[in-house]
């Protein structure tokens, strides 16, 4: 276990911005994590559980406490069961997966950041989620003052959403267990439109795993979404914000404001979700309402490749990242009467 006093958070997160912590410990084996967990919290002293950094935004005056970096490692594959220590790097277990002929988490090729938190966020991407390969997570329990193996079931996922999310204070997450699919080196079937029609297949249909890892990775690629150090669209969280589901009273009065803002002919993106929901397209609302790609004078901005991305362009501070996206929210809050959602963890910040 390493421990610094007064460290930079800002390196530690692909946004590369926050102040620093009043301590840094980092933690290479679930004892060191359980045992770091255990003294912030007999202590009484906050902490902040740090995996690759792809999804906080930490304040400018950084974290009065004690941030904790899971950089445990271990990959281990019995059969199409795939067990990755939280401190993985999720895109190498991809690739990983992908190597050894298994389907089921392909297309979230690229995402950054580490395996223990994808089961967080309920990480996906171009038609796959997290929750439809997790099996079990093992976890420890701060209030039990255990370690738990949470099924699948028992973690709640919903879209963006679980468990572990709805109740932060409670779960760190030490390993997680995939169930994925021998389908003799085809994909699971290509369910996201865009992935089908730059494979030219339709969707429902498979191909060679490889193939659709790389399409997905050229697309992320495309909208900078794959992080490159030289590139400052990539210097983000990716996604912002989550996409909005409505209910059927709302996504009428929705339609009503795209047509009197649009025209008659406009139809907004709707997709189901569930029984009597509909979700639609934070990025197209973002684009309709008036910010586009590269919106923005100051150091940070809309990225070039992509609406749906926020991106420090070498000099912002975490004030400056929220003050877009406040004016963001402002904007499509007035343009369509529906509320943005972050995305991204806050820590010490708020929209």
């Amino acid at each position: 276990m390493h421990l610094l006093h007064d460290a930079p958070l800002a390196p530690l997160t692909t946004f590369r911005l926050g102040g620093p912590a009043m301590r840094l410990v980092t933690a290479e084996t679930d004892a060191e994590v359980i045992d770091a967990v255990r003294e912030a919290d007999d202590s009484g002293t906050p902490l902040l559980v740090v995996g690759g950094g792809s999804n906080l935004v930490i304040g400018d005056k950084g974290f009065e406490g004690t941030a904790l970096r899971i950089a445990t490692r271990g990959v281990e594959l019995r059969g199409t069961t795939l067990e990755l220590a939280a401190g993985e790097v999720w895109s190498d277990a991809v690739a990983r997966s992908v190597a050894a002929g298994l389907a089921g988490i392909e297309c979230l090729a690229g995402i950054p950041g580490s395996a223990g938190a994808t089961p967080i966020q309920n990480v996906g991407a171009y038609g796959q989620e997290v929750s439809a390969t997790i099996s079990e997570v093992i976890a420890y329990d701060r209030r039990a003052g255990e370690t738990v193996a949470l099924s699948n079931e028992e973690c709640a996922f919903s879209y963006r959403h679980s468990r572990f999310k709805a109740d932060p204070e409670r779960y760190v997450v030490l390993r997680v267990r995939y169930g994925l699919e021998d389908a003799d080196g085809l994909s699971a079937p290509i369910k996201y439109a865009e992935t089908a029609r730059v494979l030219g297949v339709e969707t429902g249909e498979r191909v060679p795993l490889g193939r659709a890892r790389e399409t997905v990775l050229k697309l992320r690629a495309g909208k900078g979404m794959v992080l490159d150090a030289e590139d400052h669209d990539t210097w983000s969280a990716g996604s912002f914000f989550t996409n909005p589901i409505l209910g059927e009273e709302q996504f009428a009065a929705f339609r009503a404001r795209v047509r009197e803002r649009l025209g008659d002919g406009v139809e907004p993106p709707a997709y189901p979700a569930g029984e009597g929901r509909r979700k639609t397209s934070a990025a197209w609302l973002i684009d309709k309402a008036g910010y586009t790609k590269g919106y923005g004078t100051g150091p940070a901005r809309i990225s070039t490749k992509h609406t749906l991305a926020l991106t420090n362009r070498g000099t912002a501070t975490t004030e400056d990242l929220l003050a877009l996206a406040r004016e963001v929210v402002a904007g499509v809050r007035e343009a369509f009467g529906i509320t943005l959602v972050n995305e991204p963890v806050m820590v010490g910040v708020s929209l």
